[in-house]
């Protein structure tokens, strides 16, 4: 392990890698803008970015990519900006030793209790970028907590840039709407005791967690805040398997000196995800159509997300015995039916993908139907009566 300027790191054409997640190393952003612009052509790669970073200058780089773009990459994305790829998380550490093999991760870690350092709040990708063949830039966090379950970075490969106070960035979402718990109370009835539960973050995620009833173990790529309160029913089984922290303090001191974060190889591999106590997948949707396609990116005219984690937990979970693949949603938003006879957005997740869907309304399972009996039990679903019209082809 050394000390050194960022600038000292990056070269002209350079591919860095930026650390993701609520603990990025957003005291560096403006340090790395400064360094590409002087050094010329350098390209950027980010992950899952929750909130934007205004100290990050994107026209400072030749060419800025995505494999994840988050709620604070909307509106580059929209503007060209950012180029978000589609890809699944799964897929992320082979690019990375592929054609996305960074020269440079700039990255927040945080002090080992035993010694050394590791990744703090996130470690997701990032390990497979140290594999790959990365220098770690790394800005030592006094405040954020060590959850990360892997060894000490290695010293040989981290290079401190900086030192920061700073606590992660507090992800705070809107309560759980009646919609949500009525949502979760209808999951919550096919949650087997002991299964291994998968949640996003926000509200539904929240509404899921709140109505568990039976001991469960979380097995997650998003830990939420919800998961303490589980833990305090003492509905939590063991420690939980995730590769983000995805909360606030309360999580952030919850977590804190827990192995509870794994690399994406670990958390996102489908041979795991599958064997082993039911995997019961609870994922959400912005679109649905009536084969159960998922659209998880876009509506007209607005990037709204990536494809994530989405299509890795549904396919483990419809492979896993006893397990199921959900997919929730409310069955209208701002007015307007999440059902649609066509996706504004390529499919995120396919629709033999999806076991049970469910909305505020009741659940349809879609195992064992073909084509139409799904096409008929969706719709029935979103109209019960049949009087309802759905909108037309929404592609802009």
């Amino acid at each position: 392990m050394s000390a050194a300027g960022l600038a000292d790191l990056i070269r002209p054409g350079s591919l860095v890698a930026l650390g993701d997640g609520v603990g990025a190393p957003r005291q560096a952003s403006a340090e790395l803008s400064e360094a590409a612009a002087r050094a010329g052509g350098v390209r950027l790669l980010l992950g899952w970015t929750p909130a934007a970073d205004p100290s990050l200058d994107l026209t400072a780089f030749a060419d800025v990519r995505t494999v994840m773009p988050g709620w604070g990459l909307r509106r580059a994305v929209d503007a060209g900006l950012v180029r978000a790829l589609p890809v699944r998380l799964s897929a992320v550490p082979a690019l990375l030793h592929g054609p996305l093999r960074p020269d440079v991760l700039l990255a927040t870690v945080v002090p080992r209790p035993g010694g050394g350092l590791s990744f703090g709040t996130e470690v997701t990708w990032m390990r497979a970028a140290v594999d790959a063949g990365a220098r770690v830039a790394a800005v030592v966090a006094r405040r954020s907590p060590c959850c990360d379950a892997g060894p000490a970075l290695p010293d040989d490969r981290v290079v401190v840039v900086g030192e920061t106070d700073e606590p992660p960035v507090t992800l705070a979402f809107t309560a759980p709407g009646p919609e949500h718990r009525a949502i979760a109370e209808h999951i919550a009835g096919l949650v087997p005791e002991g299964a291994r539960l998968q949640v996003g973050p926000g509200s539904l995620g929240t509404a899921v967690l709140d109505a568990v009833r039976a001991p469960v173990r979380v097995d997650s790529g998003l830990l939420p805040d919800a998961v303490v309160d589980l833990d305090r029913r003492g509905m939590l089984v063991g420690l939980p398997t995730a590769t983000y922290l995805a909360g606030g303090p309360r999580l952030f001191e919850w977590a804190a000196g827990r192995p509870l974060l794994h690399r994406l190889e670990y958390t996102h591999d489908l041979g795991r995800l599958s064997t082993g106590a039911p995997l019961i997948a609870v994922n959400t949707a912005l679109q649905v159509d009536d084969q159960g396609q998922v659209n998880v990116e876009g509506l007209p005219g607005a990037a709204v997300g990536g494809i994530g984690g989405h299509p890795d937990y549904a396919v483990a979970a419809t492979r896993s015995v006893g397990g199921l693949s959900i997919v929730a949603v409310p069955a209208a938003h701002r007015g307007r039916p999440t059902l649609v006879e066509r996706l504004s957005a390529p499919v995120s997740t396919p629709g033999h993908d999806v076991d049970v869907l469910v909305t505020e309304d009741g659940a349809v399972d879609l195992r064992g139907l073909d084509r139409s009996e799904r096409a008929q039990a969706i719709r029935g679903l979103w109209d019960p009566t049949g009087d309802r019209v759905l909108p037309g082809p929404s592609r802009q």
